[in-house]
Parts: structure tokens; sequence; C-alpha cells
């Protein structure tokens, strides 16, 4: 009998790190010789994380169109696909960021379901320090409601395991007052700080991923209208972009500039972005920039340190906004972008709406 594959579900709020996390998590279970698939997870096609993950060599599976949570038979789907050309010893979800209740409509349908296919890793939510710190510190700061609030208190009070993502951005007073908070507000959980970016302290989440996920007989509430309206929030909005110039350009000017350019939009109509992610990519050159906050610098995440002409540009936004208000503050940017280099950019597919209500495929009682 095959053993069984090892299922590692990655949550936490839009913005968190949990692609960059995944990303060296599946480096590290290669080099061990397993064979490792992902399945992103997105309320729209064009998934910036797809390509990025992809680019980087990965067999990835997107379920798109909803969350995992309402859409139960596309992950599995997805997980099966993967075993027509080679069974997985691995497989990393990352579910969408801003969804909750994953223990219990997607963890416990599947052991319930699948059996003994699959062993389950503790679940494992990536906190972002600027969140963290705002909700569960009392900290000042720009933010989201507490509708918004409630889904991301959530994900941490159904969490196995948390971790502080980017303690290479944070001093040891501001880990230690993050770490105390989690453990007062949701005690009993293994913590662990680290930084996606440069692997710190990996080995001790390596350790606890080895292990089989506990006890789940004991559930988590969740007032599902609070939920719905919390996600309600967000505009969303997904776009394909072709620039094309006579001249060859930087293709990490353009990741950055467009990721500038909307902040700066954003932050004139006081419109807070939950997450910001732009891939350009041309032939096998890849650039990824990102904004997490309106209160922090946009980060070229992957470089490409190439030109071209001719650039496809995917824009992921989330936004505290309406849809048609960031649909025309990013059609207006890429305008700006074409003239600055003084190119013709043309928009493929353009997606803008608020996420509908949550309705799980199964619920565990």
């Amino acid at each position: 009998m095959s053993q069984p594959i090892r299922f590692i579900m990655v949550g936490g709020f839009l913005g968190a790190g949990k692609t960059t996390l995944i990303s060296r998590l599946a480096l590290h279970f290669q080099q061990q010789g397993k064979h490792v698939c992902v399945v992103t997870n997105d309320q729209a096609a064009g998934l910036v994380d797809t390509e990025l993950l992809r680019s980087q060599g990965l067999n990835v599976n997107e379920v798109a169109g909803s969350c995992f949570c309402c859409n139960f038979h596309g992950l599995t789907d997805a997980m099966e696909s993967f075993e027509k050309d080679q069974r997985p010893d691995i497989v990393l979800a990352e579910p969408v960021g801003s969804c909750t209740d994953l223990v219990a409509t997607i963890a416990l349908p599947m052991m319930e379901r699948l059996g003994e296919k699959f062993v389950h890793s503790p679940y494992a939510v990536v906190l972002k320090p600027s969140h963290g710190m705002k909700i569960l510190t009392g900290g000042n700061g720009r933010g989201f409601s507490e509708k918004a609030e409630y889904i991301f208190r959530k994900q941490l009070e159904e969490s196995e395991l948390i971790l502080i993502n980017r303690i290479d951005e944070l001093t040891d007073a501001q880990q230690q007052q993050l770490r105390q908070s989690i453990e007062e507000q949701y005690p009993g959980r293994p913590v662990i700080g680290i930084s996606a970016k440069t692997g710190e302290n990996f080995e001790a989440l390596y350790d606890v991923l080895a292990e089989d996920a506990g006890d789940r007989s004991h559930l988590m509430d969740v007032d599902y209208d609070v939920y719905a309206e919390g996600e309600a929030e967000l505009g969303w909005l997904n776009a394909t972009v072709k620039l094309s110039s006579t001249e060859s350009v930087s293709i990490d000017d353009v990741a950055i500039q467009i990721v500038n350019d909307l902040r700066d939009r954003l932050l004139q109509i006081d419109a807070e972005p939950a997450h910001l992610k732009v891939l350009c990519s041309s032939s096998d050159a890849v650039a990824v920039a990102n904004l997490v906050s309106s209160e922090t610098p946009t980060v070229l995440s992957v470089t490409s340190e190439s030109n071209a002409s001719s650039i496809t540009i995917l824009i992921n936004a989330r936004v505290s906004v309406a849809p048609e208000t960031l649909q025309q503050i990013v059609s207006e940017s890429v305008t700006q972008l074409g003239e600055n280099h003084s190119a013709t950019t043309s928009v493929e597919t353009m997606e803008s709406f608020r996420p509908g209500r949550p309705v799980p495929t199964f619920r565990a009682t």
C-alpha cells in the first residue's frame, strides 16, 4: 500500500507571505527527494501566485472562482489530477487570504471522505506583523473594519500553528510583544517566528510540519453573516495587461512603477490595500512587486534583472474600496504606465467584484 500523501495547508490573511513560505517549503521537500505539488486558490482566475510558483518549476493547480471551502470537490479534483503524472509525496495548499473555518470545511471533510489517503500536518496560519501589531496589541494606524478583523481573528483561533512572519523586519521587542499577545489571546498553540524571505527559523518549522495534526474534535463557532460582510468590504480585481514598446524597458522597473502608482492613487482616496501584487514577465524573465499595506513600501520580491519590449502584466488587487472604483483606478494606472514608457498597453482581461457569501460544500459538526 502506498504511503499517505502529506497534506500541508497554509492559511493567513491577505499579504501575510503565504506564497513565499510555500515556495521555500517546496524547495526544502524537493531537496529531500520528495515529489511536491501545490494547489493555489482565488476568487477569480489570473492569480499571480500560481504563475510565480509555476515559473519556479513547481507543479501547480489552481482552484479559481471560489474559496476551497465553497468548492471542496475542486480542491480534491485538483489533487487527484496530480496523480495522473506522478503521485505526490506532499501537497501544499494555499487558501484564499480572506478565508477562515478551514479545519471544519476542508481538513475534517477530507479526513472523513478520503480516509487514509492523506495525513495532515498541523494547520499553519501566517501572521502579518503590521496587522498583528494593530489588532492584537492595540497599536494605532490605518486598517480594516471590525468585520474584516473578525476574519483575521478567526484565522488565528482555528490555527494549530501560528507563524509570525517577517521577523527580519521586527525588533526583538516587537517580536516579544506579538508573541505575548498571541499567547494571551490564543493560548495552547505553537508560535514560531520566521522569515519566509530569508529562511530564518525554518528548521523549527520543518520539525512541526513533519508531525501529524492533533485532536480536531473541538470546532470554533463562526458567524457566517459577519464573515460574509467582512469579505464583501474588499474590492477584488484580477487583470492581465500587455505592454508593447518600440524600445526595451526594465521588467523590474515596470513592476515597481505600477505598484507605486496604484499605491499613490489609493492613498488619495483613503482606500486601504489588503494586498496588491503585480507579476511582469517576458519569455523566461519574471519580476514580482508587492504592497501589503498603505504604510509599507513597495517590495520587489522577485527580480528579473532583464529588459524586454513586450511584457505581460498580471495585477491582483485586494483593496477596501468599491470594485468599480478599483477597476477605474487600475485602468488609469495602466494607461499612465504606457505613457511613461511611450508604449502601448492593452487590457486583455479585467475582473472586479466583491466576494459573495461563503457557502461551504461540507462543514463538520
